[in-house]
């Protein structure tokens, strides 16, 4: 099959779409497939891409900063270079993995072309426009609702990371018609467990942020702004560490709410144990979660968290607020906590912190579920999904066929790994 992503996001901006579109190439290339990514320049000269990121089968079109969030760009819609390039390459099908202009190409674009155009439901945009738009707070959610119905309202069918994106764009005011099916985000386990710290780095970090072996470690990892419920969970932190000082906490991530974080830090005088790395490089990642004893957010924005994929993969307890973007992946009592309030997470948060065998049970099935969303599966999922769609264009599709092929594949791909096949 041969398939063009379309992104406003790419390498070598650092976001959780960009994961997601550059391992969904991969996983799908390894299957045997052609894809293709058309996306944005981030030095806004339309030849003159990231050194060492490209081949040929990666088209950047001229871009301009955007004033929605850091590292992010607006892609000239140019459809004569998509069109021809999709061309050039027999595309057959367009996953847009943006509601921007790269979305409003590929709707473009497949038309031109008579094939399908599908959308992933990356971002809750009534959680986030606020902090992002200027004058976002006093923009009422309706204006909000209308741009994203009219953004998804003519792509041929929608993925849902989650099932609170699912529900979301049901909603009689989204897009209760559009046609959708739920397949979670993955991480790529074996590259990332594969990056796993030895001992001597482990201490090392350890010592760096003054860390001694026996004292739990509370780890966040994001980005470090307001929509993540930053200041919320510093407040929580602070309950802990002081009623529990063996505790120590480490923020790891960027973002404008962070010097804000770390002068209340101060202020408190807890800032030998609440700790703050700054930005770290996904390719040293593996070492600050191992040197975790739990992983929390506070976030109720997510769509599907890949921070908590990779504290499932390396082996921690999840506590964070209930969330329907974590019915599956957090289960209470199994693998981490879902708090009603940040009360409660507090309180969670000392009780594992106490103690160490419960911690190592709950990561223990951290790690099993974590195989429900490998890149394997997940990639046997979007193809099935993929194959739905050009089986029934230009006909209309429903939500029971999509699904059914979704569910289908996913049990097909763990019988077969169930038999080692």
């Amino acid at each position: 099959m041969n398939i063009a992503l379309f992104s406003d996001s790419y390498l070598p901006t650092k976001s959780g779409i960009v994961t997601v579109v550059i391992q969904l190439r991969r996983i799908l290339m390894q299957m045997g497939h052609h894809v293709v990514v058309v996306t944005v320049s981030p030095d806004t000269q339309e030849d003159a891409p990231p050194e060492g990121t490209e081949d040929e089968g990666i088209l950047r079109l001229p871009s301009l900063p955007s004033p929605v969030g850091d590292n992010q760009y607006i892609g000239l819609p140019l459809e004569g270079k998509a069109v021809a390039f999709c061309e050039e390459h027999h595309i057959q099908l367009i996953h847009a993995h943006t509601e921007f202009t790269m979305g409003h190409l590929a709707r473009v674009t497949g038309r031109k072309l008579g094939i399908p155009v599908i959308a992933t439901t990356h971002t809750m945009w009534e959680d986030y426009y606020r902090y992002y738009i200027k004058m976002g707070k006093i923009v009422p959610k309706s204006v909000i609702r209308r741009l994203v119905h009219t953004a998804y309202k003519h792509f041929y069918a929608l993925i849902n990371v989650s099932q609170k994106a699912h529900d979301y764009f049901k909603n009689p005011f989204i897009l209760p018609s559009s046609p959708s099916a739920v397949i979670p985000n993955a991480i790529d386990t074996e590259r990332f467990m594969g990056r796993t710290a030895n001992d001597e780095d482990i201490r090392g970090l350890r010592r760096l942020f003054g860390i001694s072996d026996s004292e739990p470690v509370i780890l966040y990892v994001g980005r470090i702004v307001e929509e993540k419920r930053v200041k919320e969970l510093f407040e929580v932190c602070l309950k802990v560490v002081t009623e529990r000082p063996d505790v120590k906490v480490l923020f790891v991530g960027d973002g404008a709410a962070l010097p804000e974080l770390v002068e209340r830090a101060k202020e408190t005088g807890t800032d030998k144990r609440i700790l703050f790395a700054g930005f770290v490089d996904w390719f040293h990642l593996a070492a600050y979660y191992a040197i975790g004893t739990i992983f929390v957010t506070a976030s109720l924005s997510e769509m599907h968290s890949m921070t908590v994929l990779e504290a499932m993969a390396m082996s921690l307890p999840i506590a964070c607020r209930r969330d329907t973007s974590f019915t599956d992946t957090v289960f209470p009592g199994e693998n981490g906590y879902l708090a009603d309030t940040d009360e409660e997470l507090a309180q969670r948060l000392c009780e594992l912190a106490a103690d160490p065998a419960r911690c190592r049970e709950m990561g223990k099935r951290s790690t099993e579920l974590c195989r429900n969303f490998t890149l394997g599966i997940h990639g046997a999922r979007t193809i099935a999904f993929y194959e739905a769609v050009l089986a029934q264009f230009p006909r209309p599709i429903t939500d029971a066929m999509l699904e059914s092929a979704v569910e289908k594949a996913g049990a097909d791909f763990r019988d077969i790994q169930g038999r080692g096949i």
